[in-house]
């Protein structure tokens, strides 16, 4: 697992390119616009989000868990965002006191956790009450025939790139009591169709 976290943190920037610049990235700017207050962003990886902030949050806090990624992100926040608080966590243990945080931040990482109940919670948990959840997240197709597909694939997309392709992340959001008020369902650009649906949205506490 050591070995394979290495390889992927650094190889990530470079295969998450084409999507990036594909219209990736422009999702991830309109999703941020709405981060307000102070803002936690859990799994924050090589820091992709950290260019697109708007300046006027009260303060940002980034955790990775992963310590490959960790040292790629505290390079990025130096150069982008060096007033930003880097901490090594994991989204299932989130060290932080109850309604700490105005807006949490998740995307591409509710695919990934370990546990993804318990990512939730957390995040709940540290959200003020009146707190937002904005989430990008690629989820399990409406359509049953690329649902079947992503089963069957699932477990490669697991070894490739350590995430779940077929979660069916937006009834998980609602389960743990989040309003969500805002959704989008659209693509991820340039990948594979079975990692393909999208969901963008703001999830109110």
């Amino acid at each position: 697992m050591g070995l394979r976290t290495s390889i992927f943190a650094a190889t990530y920037d470079r295969l998450s390119r084409g999507s990036e610049d594909a219209g990736l990235r422009a999702l991830r700017r309109d999703l941020l616009a709405g981060a307000s207050g102070r803002v936690l962003e859990i799994g924050a990886g090589t820091g992709s989000n950290l260019g697109l902030y708007d300046q006027t949050i009260d303060g940002l806090v980034v955790t990775e868990p992963e310590s490959p990624m960790l040292r790629r992100l505290q390079k990025a926040v130096h150069e982008h965002m060096p007033l930003a608080q880097v901490v090594q966590a994991p989204a299932e243990q989130l060290p932080f006191d109850d309604d700490t945080f105005d807006t949490v931040v998740s995307t591409l990482v509710l695919c990934g956790v370990d546990d993804q109940v318990r990512a939730l919670q957390e995040a709940r948990r540290v959200l003020r009450p009146g707190g937002r959840l904005l989430f990008l997240e690629h989820v399990r197709s409406d359509d049953p025939s690329l649902a079947r597909l992503q089963d069957r694939l699932n477990w490669l997309n697991r070894l490739v790139v350590q995430c779940h392709c077929n979660r069916q992340t937006l009834a998980a959001i609602e389960a743990e009591g989040f309003t969500v008020s805002r959704l989008e369902r659209t693509e991820l650009p340039k990948a594979p169709a079975f990692v393909r649906p999208l969901i963008v949205g703001t999830a109110l506490v």
